[in-house]
């Protein structure tokens, strides 16, 4: 016997469950498909791990930092299973309320992989399912560079769940992933190596923040390798690893980890019994209704090609494909503004353009620059510096890129996403008083251009 629902979704992560929960919620007959927990990477191999490993790498400088404020105690002693225990008890917590959120919105669970068939059809564990649209949500995983001796390296999936400390580890990559990992091995102790295939980490992010970013990390301990490749890894007879890099160069560490990007995840989907486009990168190809080149199906999140890999567009993406076809309201994620925060040390947070496609759009901008030493660091010996940025349309006066790069970024950067997206100009933000003494407040005192 074959079920029929009005939309089933293919795969559990954020963006998935978002659309068969509104679906449903708007009075769809939806069934959903995961093969792993639910959750997808951000809760079970991303963000929320990785936010809490953070958290802990934190503590080193918090407490040099209690030090200076009167704090006497032992040289504290950090334990990695106790982080990773208590990780992913939590995990364990958020898997079952993603289970339950769907459960209580009436979406009807499969728990297995789930194949298409044709482009009405799909099965799970021998089951065959119909419906009138399908929504695919698989995401992605990481990629590893086809080189010799590949199989050695770890990516981010198992960095989280190694047996111990490794005493030295090179990261290959140059994105946000490979630093904010940096930082987080870094600050436990390990010596840390980032490998750079460009002569700048953070490749698409504002210049300024790029430089600024690299000198911070590189003053924290971790050591930055430009214009470096991996060619050959070898597993020497102790166990450790040996890098035979471009250049003629070779570099030896206990563990590597690639942090080179991330592909979609359309391994079992079965894709090829359908006429669904993909892309020269492996991506779904989808129009801005999240629509592929089959009327009947649909996809969004990371296994597509537009927008961000990140989970609030993915959500945002599935809520929308649930008011558009189950609900009164047609909307698509073409006017959502995208606030970004990268958890490396010390943090980034950006919204809007960079300067450098500032100069491309506009005739005339103006660049409104700060950095200083936060507050809370003067009575230390941590030598950190904050960077901030305002980037304006100089011929309309408003605000079209905002940076920062410092404590807490991630937090400051969301409000100013809120008044980049409503159009604030820069009197505005010049007309409002700061909050002092704040970090935030600089946002609203910058008032002489740096350029």
């Amino acid at each position: 016997m074959t079920t029929h629902y009005d939309l089933f979704v293919i795969g559990g992560g954020s963006g998935g469950v978002a659309a068969a929960r509104s679906s449903a919620n708007l009075g769809a007959k939806v069934g959903i498909a995961e093969g792993d927990k639910f959750g997808g990477t951000c809760v079970n191999r991303g963000c929320m791990p990785k936010k809490f490993y953070m958290y802990a790498s934190h503590c080193t400088d918090e407490f040099e930092s209690a030090r200076s404020y009167g704090w006497e105690f032992e040289q504290p002693k950090f334990n990695w299973k106790i982080l990773k225990d208590n990780t992913f008890n939590e995990i364990k917590r958020l898997n079952g309320i993603y289970d339950n959120m769907l459960k209580n919105a009436n979406v009807d669970v499969h728990n297995g992989f789930a194949k298409f068939i044709d482009e009405k059809t799909i099965e799970i564990e021998g089951k065959k399912i119909t419906a009138d649209k399908f929504l695919i949500a698989v995401g992605g995983k990481p990629f590893k560079p086809a080189i010799d001796g590949q199989e050695h390296a770890i990516t981010s999936d198992e960095a989280f769940h190694l047996e111990k400390l490794p005493q030295k580890m090179i990261i290959v990559g140059g994105g946000y992933i490979a630093i904010e990992f940096a930082g987080i091995f870094n600050a436990l102790g390990v010596d840390t190596t980032l490998m750079v295939r460009r002569n700048l980490i953070l490749n698409g992010f504002d210049n300024d923040i790029r430089q600024h970013v690299r000198e911070e990390m590189e003053k924290k301990g971790i050591k930055i390798a430009p214009t470096t490749n991996p060619v050959i890894i070898e597993k020497q007879n102790d166990g450790s690893l040996n890098l035979h890099c471009n250049h003629d160069k070779e570099w030896g560490a206990d563990q590597v980890m690639f942090a080179t990007g991330r592909v979609p995840l359309l391994d079992r989907l079965g894709l090829e019994n359908t006429n669904v486009k993909i892309d020269d990168r492996g991506q779904i190809d989808v129009d801005e209704w999240q629509q592929t080149s089959v009327n009947n199906i649909y996809a969004v999140g990371d296994v597509t090609n537009r927008n961000y890999n990140l989970t609030p567009v993915a959500i945002n993406e599935g809520r929308a494909f649930a008011d558009t076809h189950f609900g009164k309201e047609t909307r698509n994620f073409s006017d959502f503004i995208v606030p970004t925060a990268v958890f490396c040390q010390p943090q980034i947070g950006t919204v809007g353009l960079t300067e450098e496609q500032a100069r491309e759009k506009y005739n005339n901008i103006d660049i409104y620059k700060t950095s200083f030493a936060p507050t809370k660091y003067r009575l230390s010996d941590i030598d950190e510096k904050i960077l901030m940025k305002l980037i304006v349309d100089k011929d309309s006066d408003k605000v079209v890129g905002a940076h920062m790069v410092g404590p807490d970024a991630g937090e400051i950067i969301q409000a100013l996403g809120v008044a980049i997206r409503a159009g604030a100009t820069k009197y505005e933000f010049d007309r409002t008083v700061g909050v002092h003494p704040t970090i935030a407040e600089e946002f609203v005192t910058m008032r002489e251009p740096s350029a």
